[in-house]
């Protein structure tokens, strides 16, 4: 191979392993034209044609578009420049290829029907200012019309939910539940009662009744059995909560018997509220924040817990 060698189009797509078809159509275009015709009209191309062939050929397995690579011939655009912005639009596109892929496993995990498949695909196309506004109406529809304490409404914001650009399936799942969650006014309503308190520093009556020493207690000596496994209901939780009523009757003046393990279960019961707690879970899902053991609510384990019937 030299500069002098002239190639017939069959030879060239040999060399370059495009049709012959395919040159034929660049060299129409313009893009690759041919360096001279044989004496009977066939055309032939030179090794400058054929090193530019095989440089459209690797530009165009790289995903570029016909008329980005003529600048780029004509030397309008460096092959840097297209590098870039063509890395840029592939990772768009990765991204929106992994939303895709994210969606249809958990339609898949869900079992979802075709009008929750669309809802889960609608939701999770929004634009992050799509997102952005959603929660925003949220905030306000919660907190607008009310004279709202600040301080709550600046702890809902400062735990936006913000669904990522490359969200994991539990992600995915996260924010399909939680933009139904707070649409849902009853919803609302709760989450603006239990902010306002959160915010004011108002604890739960039996929490502030209990006092922060013996809830301290509780709180750690329960997030310890939750992070070990121990089921509320099984032997090896029997200790732990036996020792709990007994300490929470001293405190209130009462005979820690089945009753008192009772009016316990109630009053933290009331001191608690799932929605909003799913609320703050699935936040942190959404975010990828790393769930704190100090805030995780001690209610629920407990309140199974006391209504197991065991009597101190």
């Amino acid at each position: 191979m030299d500069a002098t060698t002239l190639y017939p189009i069959g030879e060239l797509s040999r060399r370059t392993g495009l049709s012959v078809k395919t040159i034929r159509f660049y060299s129409d275009s313009g893009l690759v034209a041919p360096t001279t015709r044989s004496p009977a009209g066939y055309r032939l191309y030179d090794l400058d044609a054929l090193l530019r062939l095989e440089f459209l050929r690797t530009l165009r397995e790289l995903g570029v578009d016909l008329a980005t690579i003529r600048r780029v011939l004509d030397r309008e655009l460096s092959v840097a420049e297209v590098a870039a912005a063509q890395a840029d639009a592939l990772d768009v596109q990765i991204r929106v290829l992994q939303l895709r892929r994210s969606v249809l496993r958990v339609v898949a995990g869900r079992g979802s029907d075709p009008e929750e498949t669309k809802l889960m695909h609608r939701l999770t196309r929004l634009s992050g200012e799509e997102r952005r506004r959603l929660i925003d109406d949220f905030v306000l529809g919660t907190f607008g019309a009310v004279d709202a304490d600040p301080a709550a409404v600046a702890m809902v914001r400062a735990a936006t939910p913000d669904l990522p650009d490359d969200p994991s399936d539990e992600q995915v799942a996260a924010w399909v539940e939680l933009v139904e969650l707070v649409g849902d006014e009853g919803f609302r309503t709760r989450m603006r009662r239990t902010a306002m308190a959160q915010a004011a520093g108002r604890t739960p009556g039996i929490e502030s009744e209990a006092g922060e020493e013996l809830m301290g207690l509780t709180r750690r000596k329960v997030a310890e059995a939750v992070d070990s496994g121990i089921d509320p209901l099984s032997d090896r939780a029997a200790p732990l909560v036996d020792d709990l009523v007994h300490r929470f009757a001293e405190v209130f003046a009462r005979t820690p018997d089945t009753e008192f393990r009772e009016w316990m279960a109630q009053r933290f019961e009331e001191a608690y509220d799932p929605e909003v707690d799913r609320y703050w879970r699935l936040v942190w899902i959404v975010n990828g924040w790393q769930v704190v053991p100090g805030l995780v609510p001690v209610h629920p384990w407990l309140v199974q817990a006391l209504r197991d019937g065991r009597d101190a």
